[in-house]
């Protein structure tokens, strides 16, 4: 293989690298994105069933659930946008590679 065609190949090799990285840290982090809306949503369902079967029944850990629930949606929102951030600092440089 001569010099150029190995240069041509390396280069090649160089760009799919880093757009197999940039596409494999956006899924990941629509799949945390998404895990963490889960438990999110887990958490804020606990704690709607207590405040409802508080007034229907005495209710207990209603206090604690709240508060879990507020934690869980906090740190979701927190790792999302970091996880955003990251994507987005990675699709910047894989656009700045095509020109």
């Amino acid at each position: 293989m001569s010099d150029e065609k190995q240069i041509s190949a390396t280069s090649k090799a160089r760009k799919t690298a880093a757009k197999l990285k940039a596409e494999t840290i956006r899924t990941f982090s629509m799949l945390m994105t998404s895990a963490f809306g889960l438990v999110a949503a887990f958490a804020w369902n606990e704690a709607v069933k207590d405040a409802i079967s508080r007034y229907i029944s005495s209710g207990q850990g209603l206090k604690s659930k709240l508060i879990y629930a507020i934690f869980v949606t906090l740190l979701a929102v927190l790792v999302s946008y970091q996880l955003g951030a990251l994507s987005a600092k990675y699709a910047d440089t894989s656009e700045d590679d095509k020109k």
